[in-house]
């Protein structure tokens, strides 16, 4: 699906699938959880899932002549750490903004982790105190307009490239990769489980999944709590991507699962069960989840286990999308395990 379309490697390549045999255990063993960690998918500042969706998008920033990436996310944001880690592999420079989307005040929040990164790298970050939206933002257009005033050629992402046209590339490609890897398992996953929050992981899987049939057994799990406008932005990335790759047809509501149960208390700050989902992954199969998404989509699965949700036997792949580094900005809530 993804052959006409170039691409610029910032990853090792296909990344591992890897059994949870004490997770499954914890979890009462009708169910096989197995992780593919696309957490341990490049030597590039920890990786994570950025990293799939910018070797689509790199290709077309060298072609416009660019000289600056500029982006945006949070002030914990695992794509800005990403942003900035490829422009450095590159040779470009970077602006991210890092806006407040977060209501959490750990004292060294804005000094550690992700951001204390994404400086270290050399990028230009600058916080400002707008608060938390998945959409395009006026703080970004400033930054690129900033570029432009100082004499340089930016190159926009926006936040967790997903309304970039070619921000669902990357998982399109992931779903190629699950496909050939069962080939060699000799079994297909029931169930994919993964966070969803700007939309593009979970859109591109969608659109790979859907040329098997088996979009609809891709469970988005929100982390956003506004998942009215996250289901909007995965429909727009869905018909985007299905119409680049071919798809050949639409992909139906039906087939966009987005679950809201797990998001709460807000965007960014995780809930008791989150906290405790995070210590089970970490406790069982010394798999680190962070508190904004990793978290949140381990506990929407665990509970989703408990709950009968997958017929017994089934076989669950969790995607496994980075952001561990985040970890070091809520020190207080892990500070005793």
């Amino acid at each position: 699906m993804l052959e006409e379309f170039e691409k610029y490697p910032l990853t090792y390549g296909p990344t591992p699938i890897e059994h949870l045999p004490r997770l499954t255990e914890a979890l009462g063993g009708e169910v096989e959880i197995y992780a593919k960690r696309d957490d341990c998918n490049s030597g590039l500042a920890f990786g994570g899932n950025k990293l799939r969706k910018l070797e689509y998008i790199v290709p077309d920033a060298i072609k416009s002549g660019a000289d600056t990436l500029v982006s945006i996310g949070g002030v914990q944001s695992n794509h800005t750490r990403m942003v900035a880690a490829t422009a450095a592999k590159i040779g470009m420079n970077c602006v991210v903004v890092q806006e407040k989307w977060v209501p959490h005040y750990d004292a060294v929040y804005d000094r550690v982790g992700n951001i204390l990164l994404t400086r270290l790298m050399g990028a230009d970050s600058r916080l400002v105190e707008d608060g938390f939206d998945i959409g395009i933002r006026k703080s970004w257009e400033d930054a690129l307009q900033s570029v432009r005033d100082k004499g340089g050629k930016p190159y926009g992402i926006p936040a967790g490239a997903s309304e970039h046209k070619y921000g669902g590339l990357g998982y399109v490609g992931f779903a190629e990769e699950v496909r050939q890897q069962e080939a060699e398992l000799g079994f297909k996953f029931d169930y994919i489980v993964v966070c969803v929050v700007t939309g593009s992981t979970q859109g591109g899987m969608i659109v790979g999944f859907a040329k098997d049939g088996r979009a609809d057994r891709v469970i988005g799990i929100d982390a956003s709590g506004t998942p009215e406008q996250t289901r909007a932005q995965v429909r727009r990335i869905v018909d985007n991507t299905a119409e680049l790759v071919k798809l050949g047809r639409k992909v139906s509501d039906e087939e966009i699962v987005i679950n809201p149960d797990y998001a709460y208390p807000a965007y960014g700050v995780p809930s008791d069960e989150t906290n405790e989902a995070i210590r089970l992954a970490a406790r069982t199969e010394a798999m680190m989840t962070d508190p904004v998404y990793e978290g949140k989509s381990m506990q929407g699965m665990i509970d989703l286990v408990k709950k009968g949700f997958f017929p017994k036997g089934s076989k669950v792949l969790y995607a496994h999308l980075g952001g561990a580094p985040a970890l070091n900005g809520y020190s207080y809530y892990y500070k005793d395990g």
